[in-house]
């Protein structure tokens, strides 16, 4: 059942006696006069529907708490330790002098409630709720988008320690796996978690062992007792079956039949990384940086400095791309904004989206491949999708094919190239030409056109899509770049704890404060 503050502390009220030694201004300061407004106690009734039991220690002092440790970016041991010792946190979240907090287990049953409740996110929305009474962003229609890659909280493992650690965790988790397993797995002793003892440097050893742990995985999947599988269970199973065959195929002579396995030379698209946070995957952020994690996205607010939605996705896929995690980041806005963005943003499709909801554009278009180094690009060639046609710089004319299931057409000039004087700056190919016309052809050529001759836009960029930049090193700073718990929603709910206590933070920075029942702004925003 929900706790309820009965009043008495733990020795002396600290807030009361040791009010001067709080900074003023401070998030602490401010939690520790507005805690019980901010977070009311009938905010959280429904993560504790039960009248019996043993009452829980009071929902809103827990919530002062995750703000902090958000904040702070602390472990949930050091943010316990906190409590007890610095004056400042037990002041913030009404504790007594004496108080020796409480066990840091708790926080963990208070996020596994959230999670579990009908609005996992309430702290994030507490928050914007506060943004929205103090009118804050009334008038100011510009939201920047970004994104960052966001590390996860395992160890990569390689294709040898996810098999064993699967093979286990069937053994653990399904009913009957472990009899299976001790009748038809050889390879290595699934009692252990460690490593086989082979000779690693030795090339043949590792192909013999890498076949044999396949086997046991594909032997172990195809004899399990035929039964309905738990959540659990289930998981497992599907998980064993992912790891033993993303990174493996047939060996060199073998067609596949005969249960001969190597490790594949190639890496799939979508490779899990680890078995420990099987939601965790490789992301290319650019050419040149790569890490295994989870992406974090958010829309912030550039002239006051507050993120006003905030998301956290898989690595890979289509689904978890910039582009198709924009349009939910500004879902619950009002009215018709200013969007800017980098060229992650600049795809066809959500340009079409966003200018359709009436909104204006200053997101950078994405740079143009060259065929040839300072040779023609697309924007060299006059397409007339109406005409179904497309004339090269040349002046040689195609016919644009029929439009593919993805929406582009195609003009190929083939013939049209040979003997043309500009061939060595077209194209490379023996045959000719082919031009691929994007569906939003025109939209990005528009794009294009606006970005590299309209000063207007380009000012607007340069001064306002920057500070999104500063926002993102705000929400990865203090070690927040690494995510504390493993799998999408649960560090969804943490990357929205995150945003939520920077956005307290500044709003207590341009003077947040409540009088006659309102939260409003004590001095003016420039």
């Amino acid at each position: 059942m929900q706790g309820e503050w009965a009043g008495e502390m733990v020795g002396p009220d600290v807030w009361e006696t040791c009010r001067e030694l709080i900074p003023a201004g401070s998030v602490f300061a401010f939690l520790a006069e507005h805690r019980d407004v901010l977070f009311p106690p009938g905010m959280f009734a429904d993560m504790y529907p039960s009248s019996n039991g043993r009452p829980s220690l009071p929902p809103q002092v827990l919530a002062a708490t995750v703000v902090l440790q958000s904040l702070q970016g602390l472990s949930d041991f050091e943010t316990v330790q906190e409590l007890r010792c610095d004056l400042r946190w037990k002041a913030a979240c009404g504790l007594g002098l004496y108080d020796t907090a409480f066990d840091p287990s708790l926080l963990t049953y208070f996020r596994r409630r959230l999670r579990h409740s009908a609005d996992p996110m309430r702290i994030f929305t507490r928050v914007k709720e506060v943004v929205a009474a103090t009118g804050v962003l009334k008038g100011k229609q510009r939201r920047a988008l970004d994104s960052t890659v966001l590390d996860d909280a395992v160890a990569t493992q390689d294709t040898v320690t996810q098999v064993i650690s699967a093979i286990r965790r069937v053994i653990r988790e399904v009913p009957g796996a472990g009899e299976t397993a001790a009748e038809r797995c050889r390879a290595h002793d699934y009692a252990d978690p460690g490593k086989p003892k082979i000779a690693w440097d030795d090339e043949a050893a590792r192909a013999t062992l890498v076949d044999a742990l396949v086997a046991d995985a594909l032997n172990l999947l195809g004899h399990l007792p035929e039964q309905n599988l738990g959540e659990k269970a289930a998981n497992a199973v599907g998980l064993l079956a992912l790891v033993a065959g993303q990174d493996v195929e047939p060996a060199e002579d073998s067609d596949g039949r005969d249960g001969r396995w190597r490790i594949a030379k190639r890496t799939v698209a979508d490779r899990t990384v680890s078995t420990v946070d099987p939601d965790a995957r490789h992301i290319h952020k650019n050419r040149t940086r790569h890490q295994d994690g989870f992406k974090g996205h958010a829309s912030f607010e550039p002239e006051s400095g507050l993120f006003t939605a905030v998301a956290l996705t898989s690595g890979y896929g289509p689904g978890n791309h910039e582009a198709a995690v924009a349009c939910d980041l500004l879902a619950d806005e009002e009215g018709e904004l200013t969007v800017l963005g980098d060229s992650a943003y600049g795809t066809g499709d959500l340009r079409a989206q966003l200018q359709a909801d009436g909104h204006s554009l200053v997101i950078k278009p994405p740079p143009l491949r060259q065929v040839i180094p300072g040779g023609f690009t697309i924007d060299d060639f006059r397409i007339d999708p109406a005409a179904g046609t497309a004339t090269c710089p040349a002046g040689n004319t195609a016919n644009l094919g029929q439009i593919k299931a993805d929406g582009t057409r195609t003009a190929q000039f083939k013939r049209l190239c040979a003997g043309c004087p500009l061939r060595e700056r077209c194209t490379t190919s023996r045959t000719g030409r082919t031009l691929n016309v994007h569906p939003q052809h025109e939209l990005l050529t528009a794009a294009r056109a606006q970005a590299a001759t309209d000063a207007e836009w380009q000012d607007e960029y340069r001064r306002w899509r920057p500070p999104v930049e500063r926002a993102i090193a705000w929400l990865v700073a203090k070690g927040n770049r690494r995510v504390p718990y493993r799998g999408v929603f649960a560090n969804s709910i943490w990357l929205h704890h995150r945003a939520a206590a920077l956005n307290l933070r500044r709003l207590i920075n341009l003077g947040l404060t409540r009088t006659s029942n309102t939260w409003h702004l004590a001095r003016t925003t420039a």
